[in-house]
């Protein structure tokens, strides 16, 4: 006996009629006297009369009719709820990105999040690529937003945008205004990440792509506003997107060079870990995060970006 035999006996008794039954279900009149048969079978009594002018309950019929309309009415419940925690979002929900990423997009995601879901416990991590990956892994975070690593590991990355990547100087460095030709960063001191980070990675790249050695004078494993800080005190130069750097290059502390030649740039992505079970609500907080992207780019909000040509797989879904 199973949830669709009773749906079926609760039809037969609230109609008493095997043929009205068929009819509303859409099934055949004997599919439907063969499931009253076999349920009645199946617990050793009669559930129904038979008559010319259709069936009626039995004495264990009645008895029966109770439990069925207990069931029904916790499936129904249970559907209600389900439904309604969907609506309501997820009872928790944490999303990381790293500091570029963070301070552009989770101040408006934050109220969006809030009109969307003002019953979710939402928490913003701001990290770098390797501790957002550990603890996308670990299950301490369920969706990142992030610049997609050289080694993604067990993720999947669902592309938002490219980010142009400049030279970023104090005031006073001697550089002619315009873009600077990417093997020119042979002669500029540097201050980078140490060599697991991403941008390290980019420029060492880029060396090896256009024969020069990146002239390291510190690396700096810290905060971007730490690295801003040592460049703004003349400790080196370094190379970031010009999001990052908004505020200082308009107030005259910072100057951003784009690099010219072919771009040079990194994507930027949705992150998720791969054969994990997704909380409710996470499929909609995605595109959430991608509609919030278009809206910054088109609205100039996120400068040095161009949305990706086509979306990405849909992610996530619930």
């Amino acid at each position: 006996m199973n949830s669709d035999d009773l749906k079926v006996f609760l039809h037969v008794a609230k109609t008493g009629s095997i043929s009205r039954t068929a009819m509303e279900l859409g099934a055949n009149q004997s599919t439907i006297s063969r499931r009253v048969g076999l349920l009645e079978t199946e617990l050793g009594v009669r559930l129904f009369r038979r008559s010319g002018r259709g069936v009626g309950l039995t004495e264990r019929g009645r008895q029966l009719l109770g439990y069925a309309q207990t069931l029904e009415r916790t499936l129904d419940e249970a559907r209600d709820a389900m439904r309604s925690r969907a609506r309501g979002g997820p009872e928790s929900l944490t999303i990381a990105a790293q500091p570029t990423v963070a301070r552009i997009m989770f101040g408006r995601l934050g109220n969006r999040l809030k009109a969307r879901y003002p019953d979710t416990r939402v928490r913003f991590v701001e990290g770098l690529a390797s501790q957002i990956l550990a603890s996308l892994s670990d299950g301490e975070i369920d969706l990142a937003v992030m610049y997609v690593p050289e080694h993604r590991g067990a993720m999947q990355f669902d592309p938002l945008l490219t980010e142009a990547v400049c030279l970023v100087t104090y005031a006073g460095y001697g550089l002619p205004d315009g873009p600077v030709d990417v093997r020119a960063l042979g002669r500029v001191p540097l201050i980078l990440p140490s060599t697991h980070h991403g941008l390290r990675l980019l420029v060492e790249r880029l060396a090896e792509r256009h024969g020069f050695t990146p002239n390291i004078v510190f690396e700096c494993d810290g905060s971007i506003s730490l690295t801003k800080r040592l460049v703004m005190e003349r400790c080196g130069c370094t190379v970031l997107p010009s999001a990052a750097v908004l505020e200082e290059v308009a107030a005259g502390r910072l100057r951003c060079f784009p690099l010219g030649g072919p771009a040079v740039a990194r994507e930027v992505a949705i992150a998720w870990p791969q054969n994990r079970a997704m909380p409710d609500g996470v499929g909609d907080v995605a595109r959430m995060i991608r509609d919030l992207a278009v809206t910054l780019v088109v609205d100039g909000g996120w400068p040095g970006t161009t949305l990706h040509a086509r979306p990405g797989p849909a992610p996530l879904e619930d």
